[in-house]
């Protein structure tokens, strides 16, 4: 059996924590405004997303 060992260079293991830092913003962003937001909005929101993508909801 032949093991393969990988190792990310300086510069993958740099753009993978940026992407995962990106991801953790845009999630806790994501979780501050649909926290702060009002419910009818939210509603409106989704709402208006499934009729954009033709789910019915009535």
């Amino acid at each position: 059996m032949v093991a393969i060992t990988r190792s990310l260079s300086p510069a993958l293991a740099g753009e993978r924590l940026s992407a995962v830092l990106l991801a953790a913003a845009l999630g806790v962003g994501l979780l501050f405004v649909s926290g702060f937001a009002p419910v009818v909005a939210l509603h409106n929101a989704a709402h208006d997303w499934r009729h954009a993508h033709n789910f019915p909801c009535h």
